[in-house]
């Protein structure tokens, strides 16, 4: 049994570990830039200044406009 290779000490496993944290962390930031956008709006923020501010593509900010002002429309019943 010693000559197994404990596959977490190898230096391929460790970079792909590092780098699926940084790619991780990286869509956890992104993610939470997009959560952030409704409540932006609701404060009055314009889709334009969101993009600037949280550096998205405004696209994405009006999209996610669009998809706010509908759930909110259905929910005021």
């Amino acid at each position: 049994m010693s000559g197994i290779i404990d596959l977490k000490q190898t230096k391929v496993y460790q970079e792909a570990f590092q780098e699926g944290k940084v790619e991780g962390k990286v869509e956890g930031k992104e993610e939470g830039k997009v959560e952030a956008v409704p409540a932006m709006l609701a404060l009055g923020a314009s889709p334009e200044y969101i993009a600037n501010v949280l550096n998205l593509d405004l696209e994405q900010v009006r999209q996610i406009a669009q998809n706010y002002s509908q759930d909110d429309s259905g929910n005021k019943n």
